[in-house]
């Protein structure tokens, strides 16, 4: 009978850990912009977050028309997007400069954009790597324009593959619910 209370004991504490409150929040971290400046996460505590990582050779560089028409129709909700440009997957090779040009030419970008940044593996921005340990291995991008919804609380709450537009029906219902948190 103690060892049925002793696992019993063991697996309450286990999945109480499950959801990584132990890692800090996503507040904690900040990039470098674009333009220069620091982009703080704190700045946006109980805003609903979306990071994608982005990049303009890429077959799903079109979501930048979808992520703007979400930063225009949201922002006013306390939705803020980030962009994250990486040359991670080999298709982000310009500069800042030419990254930021292409942006704002191509679909008039005007949500927050980061400098070039790894998003994967060792070199991968503190902000990655906490991802994967407050949501796990669904918080690392498997390509471009992977997406990380970060709720009021500053925690992970729902990751999307890059095939998953930020305008589909199931991208927006995720956004109105932690809206509405």
């Amino acid at each position: 009978m103690k060892i049925f209370i002793y696992i019993f004991i063991f697996m309450f504490g286990f999945f109480n850990n499950i959801h990584a409150s132990s890692n800090g929040t996503a507040y904690e971290y900040s990039f470098n912009g674009i333009d220069g400046n620091l982009i703080k996460l704190s700045e946006y505590k109980e805003k609903v977050i979306v990071v994608v990582n982005v990049a303009s050779r890429c077959g799903y560089t079109p979501q930048y028309n979808d992520l703007q028409k979400l930063w225009t129709n949201y922002k006013d909700k306390d939705v803020i997007i980030i962009g994250i440009p990486s040359n991670n997957f080999k298709q982000e090779p310009g500069s800042n400069k030419e990254i930021k040009d292409f942006c704002e030419t191509n679909f008039g970008i005007d949500f927050p954009i980061t400098e070039k940044t790894n998003v994967i593996g060792n070199e991968a921005h503190p902000f990655y790597k906490w991802a994967r340990k407050d949501y796990g291995i669904g918080a690392i991008p498997k390509w471009n324009f992977h997406k990380i919804i970060i709720g009021k609380e500053g925690n992970v709450v729902e990751t999307f593959a890059s095939f998953t537009k930020p305008t589909s029906s199931k991208f927006i219902k995720t956004i109105d619910k932690q809206i509405k948190n």
